[in-house]
């Protein structure tokens, strides 16, 4: 991050900091917000396996939008971060179970997980896309176009892209992988002809490897909100999250994030 960026950032961490913290006494009867306040740690859950979101870095640290976001969110609670890194499938069962406070692992917010937990956002809104080497995919106008069992796409296991593939494109042939990396190189071995994901890896991807010879097909049959996920019935600490996200994005820092990850602003609260 450029160091204007930077001292941006913490400038504002600065500023909503002293707006948000809040004292023990006044948390004790709100269960994980006092639980947060009294161990000092907010504990993330996320998958860190989906560049520039979430992902490990060649040291092996825990880079990535959503990993600037929670580390906002901590400074705003005065705590420290505590990431763990889990499957994309176990992340929510981790929540339930309480082994983490909060998931921002790009989880889309869809009906079925949010009779799991609580989601608030989006923070990012994005729809699915195509990376591929094939001219034939690329070119597609519609999903019927790629309904085809002579179509082999891969998706990552556990995820709305998954399901995007088995519910509107039956006949495709899908692989599902743990990780976007692994669908990088079968598209490169001639293994699958394309990775369905998010918008956000889409756009990733063809910025780490200008090269390769990847395009992308872009779609609009699908809206992904993307939001924070939180423990269902914990009402203060969902109205305290609600107000933690409008506020970085009043004073600028979603879109610092944005454009430090993207290279420009593409988030906002109102799902735009």
């Amino acid at each position: 991050m450029h160091l204007s960026r930077l001292s941006t950032l913490f400038i504002t961490l600065l500023l909503f900091t002293a707006g948000l913290v809040t004292s023990p006494a006044a948390l004790s009867g709100a269960s994980t917000l006092a639980s947060i306040k009294q161990s000092g740690e907010l504990v993330l859950g996320t998958s860190a396996n989906m560049p520039p979101m979430t992902s490990k870095n060649e040291d092996g640290k825990i880079i990535g939008f959503d990993i600037d976001m929670a580390r906002l969110m901590a400074s705003g609670m005065d705590v420290d971060l505590k990431i763990k890194t889990m499957a994309f499938g176990e992340l929510l069962p981790a929540l339930e179970n309480g082994e983490v406070d909060v998931v921002i692992s790009n989880m889309t917010m869809n009906p079925e997980r949010n009779l799991r937990a609580a989601f608030v956002g989006p923070y990012m809104s994005s729809g699915k896309c195509v990376i591929t080497k094939q001219e034939g995919i690329a070119k597609a106008e519609a999903a019927e176009n790629l309904n085809s069992p002579d179509i082999r796409l891969a998706a990552m296991k556990g995820s709305t892209s998954a399901e995007f593939i088995k519910v509107l494109l039956p006949k495709v042939t899908l692989t599902l992988v743990d990780d976007h990396e692994g669908a990088v190189r079968m598209i490169n071995d001639g293994k699958t002809g394309g990775l369905l994901t998010d918008y956000p890896i889409c756009l990733s991807m063809l910025q780490r490897y200008p090269d390769a010879g990847f395009v992308s097909l872009f779609s609009l049959l699908s809206y992904e909100p993307i939001g924070i996920a939180l423990p269902a019935g914990d009402s203060l600490y969902i109205n305290w999250t609600e107000n933690f996200l409008k506020r970085i994005e009043a004073v600028g820092a979603l879109d610092e994030l944005g454009t430090h990850w993207f290279g420009k602003a593409v988030v906002s609260t109102t799902g735009e």
